[in-house]
């Protein structure tokens, strides 16, 4: 398929209440509306084609752009790649899922969410946060700098009521990832969640809420989940 076709194929699969929807949450012409599951069609079809996701990225339709996400070749993209992704990711579903998934299943996400953390783009630094979230979610406990990552959680701690908006939630995210997937330092996160208590974002007046930590990661320990990872970022 090429990027015209599957641009009609969006179009064709476009609904006015799930439009509404994504506006409400951020997104912003042009797009169209279309489903994840419905996406998914069409990425079953292609498969991964790294070449087709930055065409389908570059369009600046959101619509195209997860769907970029979705069939992206984690190990062919390129750190200036995901950076220009980044930066063009105006929104949350963009910024916070789409390139945070990509870059955490590529070898540069952890160097990369390094970086964009610091960014004084909102969007992109939440980019950086929820990017090492997934990381910790994905990669094995042997392979993380735990020093590093205890580090960042006492940052989490000293600074997440004053971060921006999004910052905010993308923090948050990563603590309970901390506590979820890296036992060793389990106890750590689990303090630091209770520790900062809940986190308040402002969600466009959505139903959406932010997930109290300290419940989350009681609840995955509950299933006996804690240490679990996944085997892909993307959904």
């Amino acid at each position: 398929m090429t990027t015209a076709e599957i641009m009609a194929q969006l179009a064709q699969m476009g609904s006015a209440s799930v439009k509404k929807v994504l506006l409400a949450h951020g997104a912003r012409e042009p797009f169209f509306g279309v489903k994840v599951g419905d996406m998914k069609q069409i990425q079953k079809v292609v498969k991964k084609n790294h070449a087709l996701a930055l065409e389908l990225y570059a369009t600046g339709n959101s619509d195209a752009m997860y769907l970029a996400g979705l069939i992206a070749d984690e190990a062919q993209i390129t750190p200036d790649q995901l950076q220009t992704w980044a930066q063009q990711a105006y929104w949350p579903l963009l910024s916070e899922s789409t390139v945070a998934w990509v870059a955490a299943e590529s070898p540069h996400g952890y160097h990369l969410a390094q970086q964009w953390i610091e960014a004084p783009e909102e969007h992109v630094a939440a980019a950086g946060w929820a990017t090492l979230a997934s990381w910790l979610s994905l990669r094995p406990d042997p392979t993380l700098d735990l020093p590093a990552l205890a580090q960042l959680l006492q940052r989490v701690v000293a600074q997440i009521h004053q971060a921006p908006n999004r910052v905010r939630y993308a923090m948050n995210g990563f603590v309970i990832a901390l506590g979820s997937y890296v036992p060793a330092l389990h106890p750590q996160a689990l303090a630091a969640a209770q520790q900062v208590g809940p986190v308040t974002v402002e969600m466009n007046g959505t139903a959406c809420q932010v997930p109290y930590a300290p419940d989350y990661i009681g609840k995955v320990v509950a299933k006996g989940n804690l240490g679990k990872k996944k085997k892909t970022a993307r959904c």
